[in-house]
């Protein structure tokens, strides 16, 4: 009996439901009558091609200084941080390891998992996704692996050139922003170690925080609308990238296309300026989704601590906003 073909259409909502749920492929083929071993050429196939659909024109990453300043200029009327191009983070993807693969993929949280680095805007859609590097790797060495980290090392990212924010005579380079898993750069921002902290050293915390914790609440979304994250990823690898990667750029075409229904206001941190008080939206499960651990020391040069203490200036002089100081005490 020759077996019915299966519609594109099946195959479209089978993957999409493999993605939401996270179910195994035998409890699938119970709602889907699709076998178990065809969900394995299914899903794959089917994550590869909605990512070659999408991505050119959901996930772009900038390449000239005019669409740098155009994230710039979102971060800073909706964070307050002027010159910043972007929010980095990382998180490890829970993964049964390949067969005979030791230690290899084994991470400070007691699991298996490959790491992601991400670079989100203030839209909180993601700009930049590398995915691959093994869960053993030193978490705060991770981003060293990554394409963008590279391009930004060797200085071809063309990024803008220093400018001064409005009403401010102060020049500031743009630059990232990321917690203290990452290294201090003249164009990467991270807070101030906690046994450091003075009065302008906090609300230059505080400021930074309020650029980072979209990119938290952001994968909190995405391990909420794409179960599979919760879940250890029992594919290949290189099938475990096509999921991975089209879980990114499907979080921002459906940011654009219906945003309200599928990132509700709940899902970020609210802050109540008045009393100072912060209600928490959306954030990853942080054992099967958990962040980077770790982080670099004092092992910056005088330049990058320059730049670090000319945004602390700007906060706590010029660019201060009126609700800062209730929002450290």
């Amino acid at each position: 009996m020759m077996r019915t073909a299966i519609s594109p259409h099946e195959r479209l909502s089978a993957t999409l439901r493999y993605l939401a749920t996270g179910r195994n492929y035998q409890d699938l083929k119970f709602t889907t009558v699709i076998s178990a071993q065809a969900f394995s050429e299914i899903i794959p196939e089917t994550c590869q091609a909605i990512y070659q659909f999408l991505h050119k024109k959901y996930m772009k990453f900038p390449t000239t200084e005019a669409e740098w300043r155009s994230i710039a200029r979102v971060f800073e009327a909706r964070c307050n941080i002027p010159n910043c191009i972007g929010a980095v983070d990382g998180k490890h993807v829970n993964l049964i390891p390949p067969p005979n693969s030791g230690a290899y993929y084994y991470n400070y949280k007691g699991y298996y998992s490959l790491v992601l680095m991400a670079i989100y805007d203030a839209n909180c859609e993601f700009i930049m996704c590398d995915f691959g590097v093994n869960g053993r790797i030193s978490d705060g060495g991770v981003i060293a692996y990554t394409q963008f980290y590279k391009k930004l090392k060797s200085g071809s990212l063309r990024l803008p050139q220093p400018s001064n924010p409005q009403n401010s005579q102060r020049e500031l380079p743009f630059v990232f922003i990321g917690d203290e898993a990452f290294a201090l750069r003249a164009d990467f921002l991270k807070p101030y170690s906690q046994r450091d902290l003075d009065h302008d050293r906090k609300i230059f915390s505080y400021r930074l925080s309020r650029g980072r914790s979209k990119i938290e609440n952001s994968f909190g979304i995405l391990s909420a609308r794409f179960q599979v994250f919760q879940t250890a990823i029992r594919l290949h690898l290189e099938s475990i990238d096509k999921v991975v990667m089209v879980c990114y750029v499907l979080h921002n075409f459906l940011r654009r296309k219906c945003g309200k229904s599928y990132t509700p206001p709940e899902c970020f941190d609210q802050e109540n300026i008045m009393d100072g008080t912060v209600q928490v939206g959306l954030r990853p499960n942080s054992n099967l989704f958990a962040g980077l651990h770790g982080g670099y020391g004092r092992n910056f040069t005088r330049e990058e601590n320059q730049v670090r203490q000319l945004f602390t200036q700007y906060f706590n002089q010029e660019g201060a906003v009126s609700w800062q100081e209730r929002m450290i005490h």
